[in-house]
């Protein structure tokens, strides 16, 4: 269990002046706890004490821990774990975290209604052609061979299969890291989780051999490091699937 570093205010009614800042002592907790993780001194998967725990080392009331943890998890410092050997734990951080962050919220706004399915596959189209346009330009031989092999199982298994959803994703997530730019495989990351078609559609034979055949140009492109065939062939792709997303989604909607 990780040891909190002493220095916190003491006093539930104090503040503190940090620059021009007045921090109140729910903030005093979240800083001092964010310091400690983009310090170091609090490292990935690291678990906090108890909240009883941290009240008494910081000398503030309960609710007041539970409102700096929850703070903190929306920042994606840490995680809650439920159970009898749960408690809160240090995530990482990193572009893979940014990329879970950013993926929870958009699921959440999903889910409400806030945003549409459509918006987030035109914004993923909009990220994944720079991302193969940089693959194209940056792949190594060990990349390609990774595609290859994803290619691979892809065809030969049946669209029913549990691991058609977790190829697809490797297959974008791979292309997104091989540009090089990690905030852009961050996202990419985000959006396709929650744009991914298997989600939406009752995927047919010929739906999953165009998507193979579509990725077979996308390859074959980012072999051929020929960065315009690889933007048109990631385009025709995701208008495609994007296509048939919608056309799911009407007909849903004009169903009594």
């Amino acid at each position: 269990m990780a040891t909190i570093p002493s220095g916190a205010d003491n006093g539930e009614t104090r503040t503190r002046i940090l620059g021009h800042k007045v921090l109140r002592p729910r903030q005093q907790v979240e800083e001092q706890l964010r310091r400690a993780v983009l310090d170091g001194q609090l490292r990935t998967g690291d678990r906090l004490p108890p909240e009883t725990e941290l009240a008494r080392q910081f000398s503030v009331s309960r609710p007041t821990i539970r409102e700096a943890l929850s703070a903190l998890e929306s920042q994606g410092l840490i995680r809650k774990v439920p159970g009898a050997g749960g408690g809160s734990f240090v995530q990482a951080v990193d572009h893979t975290a940014l990329g879970e962050v950013v993926g929870e919220s958009m699921h959440n706004l999903l889910r409400l209604g806030s945003i549409s399915i459509d918006e987030v596959g035109i914004v993923r189209q909009y990220l994944e052609v720079p991302a193969v346009v940089l693959a194209a330009q940056n792949r190594t031989d060990a990349d390609l061979a990774e595609l290859e092999r994803i290619l691979g199982e892809q065809k030969r298994r049946t669209v029913d299969d549990p691991m058609i959803a977790e190829l697809d994703a490797q297959f974008h997530i791979s292309i997104a890291k091989m540009s090089g730019n990690r905030i852009l495989a961050a996202f990419v990351y985000a959006l396709h989780r929650e744009s991914e078609p298997v989600g939406y559609l009752d995927l047919s034979p010929d739906l999953g051999r165009e998507t193979y055949t579509q990725h077979k140009r996308i390859v074959q492109a980012i072999a051929d490091r020929d960065a315009e065939a690889g933007e048109a062939a990631i385009v025709e792709h995701l208008t495609y699937l994007r296509g048939h997303i919608r056309d799911h989604i009407d007909a849903g909607n004009r169903m009594p």
